[in-house]
């Protein structure tokens, strides 16, 4: 198990370190929404492949000078071997539960959000109005805005086109795949480099529709 995270740990940083030199820049979101969730899945099944080769050994070793190794090292194997291991997944387990129960909790207190706020439904989206000061955010198609701004007119068409953008693209389902990513694979930290770069290429989507629609970007 230990080496195959650490399998994905390194095809996910190839796949990074490629994305951050020669896609990053590029202004081909849509082709970079693909190719970062393209990368998460294959570093996960890259490293199930395994390719069986076999050698043969050859040597006239003392068997008396491997004997004295063994009995001098066989403490430090022992742990290794034995402890060490027990040692990590005891460590790996518990972080999946801290990550698992955030998570949960995260999308308990939206759910609530959702059934216990005044909805209006429109379309194809469902816009959520709370009490609290917020800035308007989506979860797939429900769009969560503050009722004050909302009845009060205040919040820009454009704004309320982003978010619909966010809605209609499906953004949350590549937030969900990363975020249960996030639990699986808590202790690497690339998980977390991609998945800024995966929320920070939805703000550009978002943004290449709202000027699409023929708005101006400095007023934008």
């Amino acid at each position: 198990m230990e080496f195959y995270l650490l399998r994905s740990a390194a095809c996910l940083g190839a796949f990074i370190l490629f994305y951050k030199l020669f896609l990053e820049k590029e202004n081909m979101h849509t082709f970079k929404r693909f190719y970062l969730l393209g990368a998460l899945v294959l570093s996960i099944i890259i490293p199930l492949i395994t390719f069986v080769s076999y050698t043969s050994l050859t040597g006239n070793t003392d068997p008396a000078i491997i004997s004295d190794l063994n009995e001098v090292n066989s403490d430090y194997y022992m742990f290794l071997l034995e402890k060490l291991p027990v040692i990590l997944s005891y460590i790996y387990i518990i972080g999946i539960a801290i990550f698992g129960f955030r998570f949960t909790k995260n999308l308990i207190t939206i759910l609530l959000k959702i059934k216990r706020n005044p909805k209006l439904k429109l379309a194809s989206y469902i816009q959520v109005l709370l009490q609290d000061k917020i800035m308007p955010h989506t979860f797939f198609n429900y769009i969560f805005l503050n009722k004050s701004k909302h009845e009060a007119q205040e919040i820009p068409p454009e704004v309320m086109l982003h978010e619909q953008t966010h809605a209609q693209q499906k953004h949350s389902i590549d937030i969900l795949f990363i975020e249960i990513l996030q639990i699986l694979f808590w202790f690497n930290p690339l998980i977390y480099v991609i998945k800024h770069s995966i929320k920070l290429n939805h703000e550009f989507l978002a943004d290449e529709a709202v000027l699409s629609k023929g708005i101006e970007s400095n007023h934008y």
